[in-house]
């Protein structure tokens, strides 16, 4: 299997620093494409055989085909991902002066593995706000790619357990050090000179959403490239296979890609998979009750989020019968307590996919004495009442700032969804 998918998937990764960036990123691709992007402010007016896509906060997705197929017959093949990742954002008054130091305060976003940030070179991105010289309000998103932060450890010398037990403080041991400065410093000031490069009328930076992120650019790694180093790997992966997907559909059926944000942190928000986004979009597609129903129950969807696959050093943390590996394909993942939204019927057709497209397979459940996570899967299915399965890439280092998956898995996944979305379910 060649890598040109893996280096698109690596270019993506690199040029996504946050979800704004992500979602960018792809309705550039989908523009491209000749998708019509949607506002949701104004009148919709629907035509068959048409490509479309809306985006809310800047950080969430919704692109769809409407197919020629008959809708209440064929349905529509969703696929869904997230657009956010763990990450240290910076909180609204960060300003630290410590021993001639100046230092960010952040908060944790999500469940992070936070010891893989020390001594990494780290970067900022998100949105600002600003008003200009005319007194208008607006917004832009940033990148300031350069290495401008770090995280420094403590020496062993004076930390003698270190190795052996290592609790962090989030508040008082992870903010970065920016530089050095004696006395007060604005970060807003420091975020007004720096972004009036670009856009000079800036008058006065107003608000931000940044995000620390490390530098260091995807790769593929080992001593035949067998697998994918990067950071957000979970999970604009799945985003990023669900929009290859979606691109190479051929408009007979109808399909739909959403890519939620805010999922790491229980999706509650307007853009979120609790939100209304994906309701909304499909009420205003089709407005009568009665088809949409109908619809509804001709469809399903494939929630896509990276699964666990067994780590070779730490195999007692998996169940010894579901221990997905790298390079094995996409995994079904399975829970009783329906954290995952997969059923018997729909990892039966799951299956029959990867079977038609020659694609291995894999199973994930937790050990039974474990907690287990869970995706939009779950809250999708009961918002609109679609029939779900959740899959995923399997990959180590969950959560972590540099994770790892298979070279393989993300071509492999690519070709199921492809084949979903021309209406073989």
């Amino acid at each position: 299997m060649s890598h040109s998918f893996s280096s698109k998937l690596l270019a993506f990764l690199k040029a996504s620093p946050t979800p704004f960036h992500a979602v960018q990123n792809m309705a550039t691709q989908l523009n491209d494409a000749g998708f019509h992007e949607l506002r949701e402010g104004d009148a919709w007016k629907l035509q068959r055989g048409e490509k479309y896509f809306v985006v809310r906060n800047d950080s969430a997705l919704v692109a769809f085909i409407y197919g020629n197929n008959e809708l209440t017959k064929s349905g529509v093949c969703f696929v869904g991902a997230h657009t956010d990742s763990p990450c240290l954002k910076v909180k609204p008054d960060p300003e630290i002066s410590s021993k001639g130091y100046f230092q960010l305060g952040v908060e944790v976003y999500g469940g992070v593995l936070l010891h893989p940030w020390f001594d990494r070179e780290l970067s900022l991105a998100g949105r600002i706000s600003y008003v200009n010289k005319q007194g208008s309000v607006g917004s832009m998103l940033v990148d300031f790619e350069k290495p401008l932060a770090i995280i420094p450890s403590l020496a062993i010398h004076l930390d003698r357990e270190a190795n052996n037990s290592h609790s962090i403080n989030a508040q008082s041991q992870l903010p970065p050090i920016v530089m050095q400065a004696e006395g007060k410093t604005d970060f807003r000031q420091l975020l007004l000179e720096q972004i009036r490069a670009e856009i000079s009328d800036i008058e006065k930076v107003l608000d931000y959403e940044l995000s620390f992120y490390d530098v260091q650019a995807p790769a593929l790694i080992g001593l035949h490239e067998d697998f994918i180093a990067s950071a957000r790997l979970d999970n604009l992966l799945s985003c990023f296979t669900g929009l290859q997907a979606l691109l190479s559909a051929d408009g007979g059926q109808s399909c739909l890609l959403v890519c939620n944000d805010h999922e790491e942190v229980g999706s509650v928000s307007a853009s979120g998979a609790e939100g209304s986004l994906l309701r909304t979009v499909l009420e205003r597609w089709m407005p009568n009750i009665e088809e949409r129903a109908r619809t509804l129950d001709a469809s399903m969807m494939i929630s896509t989020d990276n699964a666990h696959a067994a780590h070779p050093n730490y195999s007692d943390k998996h169940d010894h019968n579901h221990g997905p590996v790298m390079n094995g394909g996409p995994v079904i993942k399975v829970n009783a307590s329906q954290r995952y939204a997969s059923n018997s019927e729909t990892q039966a057709m799951f299956r029959y996919l990867c079977e038609q497209e020659g694609v291995p397979v894999q199973s994930f459940v937790t050990r039974s004495d474990m907690a287990c996570g869970s995706t939009i899967g779950p809250i999708t299915a009961a918002a609109i009442g679609v029939k779900t399965v959740d899959v995923g890439i399997p990959q180590l280092a969950m959560h972590s700032i540099r994770e790892l998956c298979g070279a393989q898995d993300p071509e492999y996944l690519y070709r199921v969804l492809k084949r979903f979305f021309s209406g073989n379910k």
